[in-house]
Formats: structure tokens, C-alpha cells, sequence
């Protein structure tokens, strides 16, 4: 496996080199960490087949090249091909000099138990075999047939990650959608849950095996205080105080946004303090940064945009740059997540980043009614 891990200096090297050309706004910083780019590769969407693994690996190393240092994947993402194809990616890109271990910032995903390659034809069998008599988990730890976060079960997924990919050390781990938990067991125990879960990241940063960690989400950082699924930032970072203290590594939630599901910028949420803030508002008062998923909602906003969107968002060709744009430009938004699984995507979606994001001010007109 690839040593290193990504260093501010690292990729603020890569920046100066290949983003040199690209607004400086382009790269961001996470929580005192490395330079990430304003856009991120994301490998959720493809068959499960070399084609498409093909398809990922040429897509990575373009991203690269463009000067996006930002790679987003699971384990559960294609029965755990699309890590794999990363890490083909990465071992080929490094190998011949396109970049460095240190410039490059790789964020995966734990939670759902993943099939290996492919659907097998016994799934009873396979979870039995894989998971249950190795005792890396027991029935109760399960919930919904799919979901687990116990530390030991999140300790195994790490090291099947680190595997897949290539590296000795995981830049971003993620609890993934840990509010299913909170479909089958209640609020005492999902908390005790995630304390359990965050005592195994901290152990495993201490191990070099992962960096820093966080949550991704799909839609508990954006339910009403109150509902059943609802997830509050503060409590949840209170959780890694707690476990570690002050110096925790809890630094990073990633949260789907977009122009058709703009919740975590414009719904206020979460309780911070006395104060009932939007989740993007929340993230910086606790300071933390903010990986946006489904940035063109797998590809329905790529196209057929309303023209006033064109007239708030200019100097972009296409409904997918715009669409890019109106997340990157996003104050609090750390990096827009896109999936692409072809370098076609790539060479579209690139241009944004020669584009300077939207000044705070033209942004808010996109809020403001006529």
C-alpha cells in the first residue's frame, strides 16, 4: 500500500503546479488540513463491469491532471469497484510521476455491508461467511438487513478500503447515513452508537490508518428538529468531544445540495447554542467543512435549466457547469461533489474550476425575489 497521507504542503505543492492557472478560490482548506479543490470526483453511478472500472480510472487520472485533488467513493459504491478502480488509478498516477501520495485528498465511506464485486448468488451465505462467523458482527449489531457501525465492523471496513484503494492511510472516513440507525433502535442507543463508533475512528488516527472522519448524510443534518431521523451537528461533534476531547478528529460531514435540494444553505435545522441555524451555518460555527454530494443530482440538473438560471450564473457553456457553479459558489460549501465516470464528464466539468465561484453578493440575488 501507497504510504503518506495528504498535507496542507503537499497540496498546496499541487496547487501551485497544476492549479496555478485556476483562480486562487479554486482551492479551499479542510479544518487545518490540506488544500482541497472546489470540486470533487465522485464515483457512486456505473455497472458494475471493467468497462466502467475502465471508465474511472481514465476519469481519475484527467481529474487530476485538471487540478481536481478531491476523490470521493465507499466501499458499498459498485460492490466496492469503484474503490478498487481508484486505487488502480492513484498506483498508475503516482507511479509516473502525475502527482504525489501527499498531493491528493481520497474520502471514502462505512456503514453498509458491501457485496464484493458483484451480487452474489447466495447473499444469505455471503454475509454469513464474510461477516457473521468471523464474528465481525452479530445480528443485533444489523439493522434493516444493510446498515452497521459497530467499531469493530467500521475497524474491518477501513482496512477492506485501505486494500481497495492502495493506501496505507484514508485522507476522509465516513460513517455512512448513520441516521438509518434511528429507523430501528432508538435516541440512547444511536447515541451510544456513535460514541462507540467515533471511539474506533479516534483509535484508528491514532493506528495511521485514517486521517480524520466525519459524517455523510443524506437527509438527517436536513430533518426538522424533532423527527424521527433527525440529526443534530452539535450533539454529534459533542460526541467526538467527548471521546477525544478538544483535539478530536472529527472534521468533515458531507451533506447533499444542490439547486433542486438547497436545504442545508436555506433551511434553518440545527441548534447551535441558543441559536437555530441552517446546517451550512452550523458546520462553520463548529468548525467544520463541507462536502456538498449530488452537486447535478445524478445528472437531472445537467440539462433543461430554466434560462434565468444561465442569466445569475454566467461565463458557463452548460446546464452541468451551472449547476457546479451555483454549489461551489455556495458560502460554507467546501467542495461540490460530482459524479463522473467518463473523462468526457471530466473535460466538461473542469471548465468551472477556470471560472472564479460567484462574489457572496451576486449569490444571494439567487435568493432574493423580484
Amino acid at each position: 500500500m501507497l504510504a503518506g497521507v495528504a498535507t496542507f504542503e503537499g497540496t498546496e505543492r499541487y496547487a501551485s503546479r497544476i492549479g496555478g492557472r485556476l483562480p486562487h478560490d479554486h482551492f479551499r482548506r479542510l479544518a487545518g488540513g490540506p488544500r482541497t479543490s472546489s470540486v470533487g470526483l465522485g464515483t457512486y453511478l456505473g455497472k458494475e463491469d471493467g468497462a466502467t472500472d475502465l471508465q474511472y480510472q481514465q476519469a481519475v487520472r484527467r481529474s487530476l491532471e485538471r487540478g481536481i485533488n478531491v476523490i470521493d467513493t465507499a466501499i458499498n459504491y459498485r460492490y466496492q469497484r469503484s474503490e478498487r478502480a481508484i486505487g488502480a488509478a492513484l498506483e498508475e498516477a503516482i507511479g509516473r510521476g502525475l502527482v504525489a501520495r501527499d498531493e491528493v485528498v481520497v474520502a471514502t465511506k462505512g456503514g453498509f455491508i458491501p457485496f464484493d464485486g458483484a451480487v452474489p448468488r447466495d447473499a444469505g451465505a455471503f454475509f454469513t461467511e464474510t461477516y457473521l462467523r468471523p464474528g465481525l458482527v452479530s445480528p443485533d449489531d444489523v439493522v434493516g438487513g444493510q446498515h452497521c457501525m459497530t467499531p469493530r465492523f467500521l475497524s474491518d471496513q477501513i482496512d477492506r478500503s485501505r486494500r481497495n484503494l492502495g493506501l496505507a492511510t484514508l485522507d476522509v472516513y465516513y460513517v455512512h447515513n448513520p441516521e438509518l440507525q434511528l429507523e430501528h433502535v432508538d435516541r440512547e442507543e444511536f447515541d451510544a452508537r456513535l460514541r462507540r463508533a467515533f471511539e474506533g475512528f479516534e483509535q484508528a488516527v491514532t493506528d495511521g490508518r485514517i486521517a480524520r472522519y466525519g459524517t455523510a448524510t443524506w437527509a438527517g443534518y436536513r430533518a426538522d428538529p424533532g423527527t424521527p431521523g433527525h440529526l443534530s451537528l452539535e450533539e454529534v461533534t459533542r460526541a467526538a468531544h467527548d471521546v477525544a476531547g478538544a483535539d478530536h478528529h472529527f472534521k468533515v460531514i458531507q451533506v447533499p445540495y444542490n439547486l433542486a435540494m438547497t436545504e442545508a444553505y436555506t433551511r434553518a435545522t440545527q441548534k447551535v447554542g441558543a441559536d437555530v441555524v441552517t446546517v451550512v451555518e452550523a458546520a462553520r460555527r463548529l468548525g467544520l467543512y463541507v462536502m456538498a454530494s449530488a452537486s447535478v443530482y445524478q445528472g437531472q440538473l445537467a440539462r433543461n435549466l430554466p434560462p434565468v438560471v444561465a442569466e445569475f450564473l454566467p461565463g458557463l457553456e452548460t446546464d452541468a457547469q451551472r449547476a457546479i457553479q451555483f454549489v461551489r459558489s455556495t458560502p460554507g460549501i467546501g467542495t461540490a461533489l460530482v459524479g463522473m465516470k467518463s473523462t468526457l464528464h471530466v473535460e466538461e466539468n473542469a471548465e468551472v474550476t477556470g471560472v472564479p465561484p460567484l462574489p457572496p453578493a451576486d449569490f444571494a440575488r439567487l435568493f432574493t425575489p423580484a
